[in-house]
């Protein structure tokens, strides 16, 4: 794999190993599995070295489908180990969450779900069984149930809390009751067909999911798009990121009761959606992407930058009457404060990380499209509340103006896209800087070049994980604020 430094370990190895990369200042990012054609099953985890070094890339066969678990050195990993024996089967010795993720409580799988082998007609047996629940003792502590029908057009999910009176004393998320077994549905496809799935697994980054997989087909491939590809990327991925910020305030507004300033920011983020459907045709900028470039040119339409410079007055306009007024910012500061060391256990990601101190971005760190020849401002805060997180998405904003009006001041001319035929038995890994946070994609390629596996590593399901300990010994009246600072997407995480 291009950009990767792949080591291959015996299970003996990987504690050890787990533990020396911590200390030298490296941190996990994900865990996979997969079926490889000689047959076994093998776990792959993904680690980050210092910023502009390359990836590693652990290799471990899962002998007798047993592994150590690594949850107690590096706990983000707890949740995709789980997820690897839910659906491949492999157990995780000394685990200290042995308890199905993605599989709801009484399925009964004939095979694991991704073992190719799986009768694709045959519906999992289910046997319904109560919800693990944790036992919270207490006369006075109430339970509460919410979910996973709610109000409005919200995702669905079911949150559990504990609490007395206001104060919540434990929280438990239950996601994944829609899970649309995404990475599942790439088997078989031809690579240049993957894009249209993976444009769909969240619908609010179709862009970055896109572009992501792209790179991942193209790693492997050994392709290299041309200038102006690279150029167009970069483009749009801050035209997508502009419009999920400003949403975001819309509905952080929303939540503070502010319904004028939930609104405008809607608003605003309309206004970005009709830039990005004058620039290709789609607001939501799908049907673009395809690996080797793009599938078609971009109308980077005369008068652009002006309008993007009355859209930046609005917008400061906008986050300025917010930053001033008094009922908004006292219902973010010091609601949900994430530690700089519970963001790094626990494997936050984007915004959320960087307002708790964690200063990664891999536009940055590991430059893709044409990132590498920008300057690339990061926000950056330290206290880690829900103003925090707001703060370091404010400046994002002003950051991908900024840039948005360099790249227009430098437009690449010449070809969009180049051809990029498979490359049987090949693997590659992509990945860029979501609205949200890091996503990876990687792909492994069968021996006529379809897609044999491609695993999703979204932003939401690193930040679902770390969600609950910001929500633990708050208060009921602050939790929707709270969740809503994280720019969460249930969609994201339930693939």
């Amino acid at each position: 794999m291009n950009g990767v430094l792949e080591i291959r370990l015996a299970p003996t190895e990987l504690q050890s190993v787990c533990e020396a990369l911590l200390r030298d200042g490296g941190r996990m990012q994900m865990a996979w599995a997969w079926f490889p054609p000689l047959g076994g099953i093998e776990v792959c985890y993904l680690a980050t070295q210092s910023a502009r070094q390359l990836f590693v890339l652990w290799r471990c066969n899962a002998t007798d489908r047993t592994l150590p678990s690594l949850a107690g050195i590096t706990p983000l990993l707890g949740w995709y180990e789980r997820e690897i024996t839910d659906l491949f089967g492999v157990r995780f010795e000394g685990h200290p969450e042995p308890h199905p993720l993605v599989l709801q409580e009484g399925v009964q799988p004939v095979k694991p779900p991704l073992d190719p082998t799986y009768p694709r007609d045959t519906a999992m047996p289910f046997k319904r069984q109560p919800a693990r629940i944790p036992e919270v003792l207490g006369d006075d502590i109430q339970e509460l149930p919410f979910g996973p029908v709610r109000a409005d057009v919200v995702e669905s999910a079911q949150f559990l809390f504990f609490y007395l009176g206001e104060h919540i004393l434990h929280y438990q998320p239950r996601l994944f009751f829609k899970h649309r077994g995404m990475e599942k549905r790439f088997e078989g496809l031809e690579p240049a067909l993957g894009v249209v799935l993976a444009e769909r697994v969240s619908g609010v980054g179709s862009f970055a999911h896109a572009l992501a997989y792209c790179q991942a087909v193209e790693s492997a491939c050994e392709c290299t798009i041309p200038p102006r590809a690279a150029w167009l990327r970069t483009l749009l991925a801050e035209f997508e990121r502009l419009y999920n910020h400003l949403h975001y305030f819309g509905h952080l507004a929303d939540t503070t009761t502010l319904k004028v300033g939930s609104a405008e920011g809607k608003l605003l983020e309309e206004h970005v959606k009709q830039i990005n459907a004058r620039l290709c045709g789609s607001r939501f900028l799908r049907n673009l992407l395809r690996p080797g470039g793009l599938r078609h040119d971009v109308n980077v339409y005369t008068g652009l930058s002006e309008e993007l410079q009355k859209l930046q007055h609005a917008i400061s306009r906008y986050l300025g009457q917010l930053s001033r007024t008094s009922s908004y910012l006292d219902r973010l500061i010091d609601t949900g404060v994430l530690s700089r060391q519970v963001a790094f256990d626990q494997g936050a990601t984007g915004p959320v990380e960087r307002a708790s101190g964690l200063d990664r971005d891999l536009r940055r760190d590991h430059p893709y499209a044409a990132y590498d020849a920008v300057e690339l401002a990061v926000a950056l805060r330290e206290k880690g509340d829900a103003n925090a997180r707001a703060e370091v998405r404010a400046e994002e904003i002003g950051a991908t103006i900024a840039l948005l009006m360099r790249l227009l001041a430098d437009v690449r001319d010449g070809a969009f896209c180049d051809s990029c035929p498979a490359i049987p038995n090949a693997e590659g890994i992509g990945w860029c800087e979501s609205p949200r946070g890091a996503l990876y994609y990687v792909v492994h390629l069968d021996e006529v070049g379809k897609l044999r596996r491609v695993k999703i590593k979204s932003p939401s399901f690193s930040n679902w994980r770390v969600f609950p300990y910001t929500v633990h010994d708050s208060n009921m009246m602050d939790y929707a604020i709270n969740e809503a600072s994280f720019g969460l997407t249930i969609a994201g995480c339930a693939r």
